[in-house]
């Protein structure tokens, strides 16, 4: 069970295989956090206000940010935890939970890359039971959320800041706004209403934005092989 010569975990042989296969240690002394999964925000004790995030991409950047040398922390709600045993996991719910987890890591960080679905309302206060059908419906008055990005905006120093936006309409104009009003250093944008490219599946197809203006729009890939050319990115715009 124990000892000199035991097998390692099957899962540490696939990881340690997987980094001497991959692109090198190009990232390695680098310290990446990413958030993956979407926020959960409780009604009552059994119920939340959530969404379809699934964490996939978020955790396909951390396996690949780990994978290239990096110290990676994932900051997740995601149900599926990546097989990675290197990956600092801190496991989060809640909008609030995740601000704190980030906001608290952000000053021993290089780059964090927002890959998670953060919900932008929240019950204002959760019932401290079940609310029963027999009651009625219930009167649920929301209240914004931490705004995570924005925080770190504001508190960055030399630290890399990449955003998601999930979009169903105006994808380009909606992200482009974001990236200008977070003040990021890149931008991955997706439209969620396609099939083979929303929440929940192993595919994306994803535009880059990025400060000087420009926007590169990527073919449909698996979310592990975009994880990388986020990478690629954040490695330029990290080189003077």
């Amino acid at each position: 069970d124990e000892g000199v010569g035991r097998l390692a975990d099957p899962v540490a042989v696939v990881a340690a295989a997987a980094e001497v296969l991959g692109r090198g240690n190009d990232l390695a002394g680098v310290r990446v956090l990413v958030t993956a999964g979407g926020t959960r925000e409780p009604i009552d004790p059994v119920r939340y206000l959530g969404n379809r995030s699934s964490g996939k991409m978020g955790t396909a950047i951390a396996i690949a940010a780990s994978a290239r040398g990096a110290a990676v922390t994932l900051v997740t709600s995601a149900a599926v935890l990546p097989p990675d045993p290197a990956i600092e996991i801190v496991a989060v719910a809640t909008a609030q939970e995740m601000h704190d987890a980030v906001l608290g890591r952000f000053e021993a960080t290089d780059v964090v890359v927002m890959a998670a679905a953060v919900a932008d309302f929240r019950p204002k206060a959760a019932a401290d039971e079940k609310l029963k059908k027999r009651d009625g419906v219930p009167e649920i008055v929301l209240e914004p959320t931490p705004d995570i990005l924005g925080a770190l905006s504001e508190r960055r120093t030399q630290q890399c800041l990449v955003g998601f936006a999930a979009e169903t309409s105006q994808l380009r104009e909606h992200a482009a706004d974001k990236l200008r009003a977070k003040q990021l250093d890149l931008l991955v944008a997706n439209d969620v209403t396609q099939p083979d490219a929303g929440f929940a599946v192993d595919t994306n197809r994803a535009l880059l934005f990025d400060p000087s203006g420009d926007v590169e729009e990527l073919p449909l890939q698996t979310k592990r092989e975009l994880a990388d050319v986020i990478l690629d990115r954040v490695l330029a715009a990290r080189t003077p």
